[in-house]
């Protein structure tokens, strides 16, 4: 099932100075169509030179594809008018000087928002809101071209946890206007970019949040759908009905937010994950057997259903959210299984390794491979092509 949406029967005619390529011809794989990502909260300071983290970052370029980077307001400009733009533009240019795509989270959000929006009244917390968001889209055009635009909208006009500035504006403007708003400042400000919606709430409320925001005729370009399995993982089931739910759209879903614990599971009682606080929650031996096996199970049903296109689990290391033991990486830098059974899946089962081919009198090898970007020797010459789309295609390559 995976490789018929995934892959593709490649049919390859490589010419050498217009001739067709006789004696061998190589091709092998170079990187996914599918966003295999991961956080990339911990390379930033390593991206601008405060501190070596050369095997971490090894790691993590040697798994994934794509990178998160944090715009949380509170902490990228706890003061007004100071943001944090230069290390988050160098941690960018980073990622995608590797070939790493990034996207930016969130632009709008109660949670982590700037505490100094208190002290104005709702209609300047609006503006600023919207000069943040134009101001930061903009910025970054070019390095950071795909945002989580706005986070948790079903809750947030009735989050009471605290006071805050977003929470506000939402009660008074309602969902709906306030997504229209934030999303007509990204688009103004990157007309090319990808804009998603991103809820943790997969409820009917997030499925009729979507239709009143697709009727009132704002355009997304994704669906965010969290998924941070703190109480046990969802079962391949579960996790294809709520794809299922949330593909009738026809959008492009990302899974934006995965956790899988190697620890002890968080009691079922517990209804909103941030009140379980415990003073340390260790990875186990047995946790990371199970973590590996739900591993290897979730990411094999993501990419067994068509509408997902990008995968982003939430944190290489431990800690990621809550304090939960999440990370495919030990706290001394040794890989849990389930980097290894991951890896073994992304850059082995589903990869396409540097393979010699024999050409026909025409040029012409044929494999199949997973969609993503290739490239092919002959002759002592290389060149790069794309397998797009999956079925039997046909490719042409001059060197």
């Amino acid at each position: 099932m995976i490789r018929k949406f995934r892959a593709a029967d490649v049919t390859l005619a490589v010419t050498v100075d217009g001739a067709p390529a006789t004696g061998e011809v190589t091709v092998e794989q170079r990187d996914h169509a599918f966003l295999f990502g991961n956080i990339g909260f911990e390379l930033v300071a390593h991206a601008n030179g405060e501190e070596r983290q050369d095997r971490f970052a090894e790691q993590w370029l040697g798994l994934y594809n794509f990178c998160t980077l944090p715009f949380y307001w509170g902490m990228f400009e706890p003061e007004r008018g100071r943001p944090d733009s230069e290390r988050l533009l160098k941690a960018a240019r980073w990622f995608v000087d590797r070939g790493v795509p990034v996207k930016g989270h969130p632009l709008a959000w109660h949670t982590l928002t700037a505490d100094w929006l208190m002290d104005l009244p709702n209609a300047d917390i609006a503006r600023e809101q919207v000069d943040r968001i134009k101001r930061d889209v903009t910025d970054f055009s070019g390095l950071i071209d795909m945002w989580d635009v706005i986070n948790e909208v079903v809750i947030m006009p009735i989050f009471d946890k605290y006071d805050n500035g977003i929470t506000r504006i939402c009660r008074e403007m309602g969902r709906i206007p306030m997504i229209r708003m934030v999303f007509d400042a990204a688009r103004e400000a990157n007309p090319g970019a990808t804009l998603l919606l991103n809820d943790f709430d997969m409820s009917a409320a997030y499925e009729c949040l979507i239709e009143g925001v697709l009727e009132a005729g704002i355009r997304i370009d994704a669906l965010g759908l969290q998924s941070h399995m703190h109480q046990g993982y969802w079962g391949e089931e579960k996790t294809l009905e709520t794809i299922d739910r949330f593909a009738r759209y026809g959008l492009p879903i990302h899974f934006t937010e995965t956790t899988l614990l190697s620890g002890h599971l968080m009691p079922p009682e517990i209804v909103d994950l941030n009140d379980y606080q415990i003073p340390e929650w260790p990875s186990t031996p047995e946790g990371e057997e199970r973590q590996a096996d739900e591993m290897v199970r979730h990411y094999t049903t993501l990419l067994s259903h068509p509408s997902v296109t990008a995968m982003t689990y939430w944190g290489m290391i431990d800690g990621g959210w809550l304090g939960a033991p999440g990370g495919l990486v030990r706290a001394d830098g040794t890989p849990k299984p389930s980097y290894d059974a991951l890896r073994a899946l992304v850059k082995g089962e589903w990869w396409f390794p540097p393979t010699p081919l024999a050409p026909d009198a025409d040029g012409r090898v044929g494999f199949n491979g997973f969609l993503g970007e290739y490239a092919v020797t002959a002759a002592g010459r290389t060149g790069t092509f794309h397998v797009e789309n999956p079925g039997e295609i046909a490719v042409s390559v001059a060197l």
